[in-house]
C-alpha cells in the first residue's frame, strides 16, 4: 500500500516532488544521430536527443555505481536541421563466437572489402540541447557499510557540477554515434561557445528555442534495464515536444503496452 503521507510531502516540495532543483547541463555539436528503432539499416534520427542518449552523455562526464541519473526534460535550443551522410560500413555483426574462432584458427580471415556496404544516415546538424536531470542514490549506498560512509545526493550533485564547470569527463561525450562528438558546459555556456564559433564560420546564431514547435514523435526509448538473469530490457514512452521541450515521464510505459519486433540489428542480420 503506498504511503500517502510521503506522497503528500513530495507534492508539497514542488518541482514534482524532488528535493533539489534540477541539474542543468548544456551540450552542443556539429552532428547528431539518435536513431529511430524502426529504421536501423538506413538510419534516420529522431528530431531531438533521446533521454537514453542524454543519460549516456551525463555518465560520460561523471558516473559512479552508487547512483543513477533521471533525465526529466530536454530543451532544444536550435532549430531542427537535417544532414544526409553516406558512409562505408559492413553488413555483418561480429559475434563473440566468430572472434574466438578466428583466434584459434590463424588461417581464418575477415575480408572487410567483401563485407563492405554503403549506408545512409539522416542525421541532425548544428545541435544544441539543455538537459535537466536529477541524481538518485541507491539505497545500499545511502546506508553505507563495508568500510564506506553513507552516500548522499548532495555529494554526487556537487561532483557533477564541478566537472561540468571544468569541462572534465571520463570519456568523450557524443551524440548517438561516437564520431559525433559533443561539447558541454553549465547553463548559459553554449551560447557563448557557439557565438564565437559561428562568428569564425560566418554563419548566424539562433540562440533560442524554436518557437511554437509542438509535435508528437511516437514511441521513444526511455531507458534500458539489465535484469539479474542477464540480457537487456528496453522501456519506452510516448514522446511529445511542446514549445521546443521534451518532458520525460518518471515511469515508462508498461512492458505489455509496447510490442516491438524481434529480430537482428540490421536488415540481413549475418554474423561473422
Amino acid at each position: 500500500m503506498p504511503d500517502t503521507t510521503v506522497g503528500a510531502r513530495r507534492q508539497a516540495r514542488g518541482n514534482d516532488g524532488w528535493a533539489f532543483p534540477d541539474l542543468v547541463v548544456e551540450a552542443w555539436g556539429d552532428l547528431a544521430c539518435f536513431t529511430r528503432p524502426e529504421l536501423k539499416s538506413e538510419r534516420v534520427s529522431y528530431q531531438l536527443m533521446t533521454p537514453s542518449a542524454a543519460n549516456g552523455l551525463l555518465q560520460a562526464i561523471f558516473w559512479k555505481p552508487q547512483f543513477q541519473y533521471v533525465v526529466r526534460r530536454i530543451e532544444v535550443l536550435r532549430p531542427v536541421q537535417w544532414h544526409l551522410i553516406r558512409r562505408n560500413e559492413v553488413r555483418s555483426v561480429t559475434s563473440l563466437a566468430g572472434v574466438k574462432a578466428m583466434a584459434k584458427d590463424r588461417a581464418q580471415r575477415y575480408d572487410v572489402e567483401a563485407d563492405r556496404d554503403q549506408r545512409s544516415t539522416m542525421a541532425l546538424t548544428d545541435v544544441w540541447y539543455r538537459i535537466h536531470a536529477q541524481v538518485v542514490v541507491d539505497r545500499a549506498a545511502k546506508a553505507g557499510g563495508n568500510g564506506f560512509p553513507p552516500a548522499s545526493e548532495e555529494k554526487y550533485r556537487e561532483q557533477l557540477r564541478r566537472r561540468v564547470e571544468r569541462g572534465a569527463c571520463f570519456s568523450q561525450p557524443f551524440f548517438g554515434c561516437r564520431e559525433f562528438t559533443a561539447s558541454f558546459g553549465p547553463a548559459g555556456s553554449g551560447e557563448k561557445a557557439l557565438r564565437g564559433r559561428c562568428v569564425g564560420e560566418g554563419t548566424g546564431l539562433s540562440g533560442v528555442a524554436p518557437e511554437g514547435w509542438t509535435e508528437e514523435l511516437g514511441l521513444m526509448l526511455h531507458s534500458i534495464e539489465y535484469p539479474a538473469g542477464g540480457g537487456e530490457r528496453y522501456r519506452w514512452f510516448r514522446a511529445q515536444v511542446v514549445n521546443g521541450a521534451l518532458d520525460v515521464p518518471r515511469e515508462p510505459l508498461p512492458q505489455e503496452a509496447v510490442a516491438m519486433p524481434q529480430g537482428p540489428w540490421r536488415a540481413d542480420g549475418a554474423e561473422v
